[in-house]
């Protein structure tokens, strides 16, 4: 019997890679570098999970043979990149640039009422959570969700399952009483890793990734019901 509802956050509870894309120039432009990251490359950049680790690999990218020494210089760079970035990209979502997907918050409003346990499981980092869901339910939205994984807890990015398997640890359940949902091809990987059946609803960035053994492929969650879910999942046994 279908017993919770794990969701990733990035792409799929909302469609907010322009927001971090925007974010990232922002934070190049303000550290002095030429970096400018176009769509084309970001959407090439998102095969690679994590925002220090993207940053990493298109630096490394450019400057072939870069060595970081003693964690010295090149980590110690990123890691202001990124604390830039995420600012940038709070301060988006406060201004209300970033919307919750169709048919989401019904979705969670719903499996709450029914009775469906909800988690995140994201390798995305606590503060852009807390940003996009304050702004989106509001000030009590950690009230919907029994467990909360993200990059602070499970450091491995998708594809590795840690922060499913670190979600169905915390919430007490098998991967068989739950259905995951995801955007991506390392989500889908990674949920699927640890077990999970997996709806997958792409974004334009991620519409071409190979979505071989998800469950469903949705544009959307506009249309979907916890019945639905719950007939899916009864399919599964």
């Amino acid at each position: 019997m279908l017993q919770a509802l794990i969701f990733d956050v990035d792409g799929t509870l909302a469609d907010t890679e322009s927001a971090h894309l925007e974010a990232f120039n922002q934070a190049f432009a303000q550290d002095g570098l030429d970096w400018v990251w176009d769509e084309d490359l970001y959407t090439e950049l998102l095969h690679v999970s994590g925002g220090k680790e993207r940053i990493r690999h298109y630096w490394k990218s450019t400057r072939a043979g870069l060595v970081d020494v003693a964690g010295d210089g090149i980590t110690d760079t990123i890691a202001r990149l990124h604390e830039s970035k995420t600012a940038a990209y709070e301060d988006r979502v406060k201004q209300g640039q970033v919307q919750l997907r169709p048919g989401v918050l019904a979705l969670i409003e719903s499996a709450h009422r029914a009775g469906l346990s909800l988690a995140i499981a994201t390798t995305t980092s606590p503060v852009n959570i807390s940003a996009l869901l304050r702004q989106a339910i509001g000030a009590d939205w950690r009230s919907f969700f029994t467990v909360i994984e993200d990059a602070s807890t499970a450091p491995l990015k998708k594809p590795h399952p840690q922060v499913y398997l670190q979600t169905l640890q915390r919430m007490g359940l098998n991967a068989g009483q739950c259905l995951a949902f995801e955007d991506s091809a390392n989500g889908l990987q990674s949920a699927r890793a640890a077990g999970l059946a997996t709806v997958i609803t792409p974004t334009r960035y991620t519409a071409d990734h190979n979505f071989d053994g998800a469950l469903h492929v949705l544009p959307d969650l506009g249309d979907i019901s916890v019945a639905q879910l719950r007939s899916w999942h009864a399919q599964l046994s």
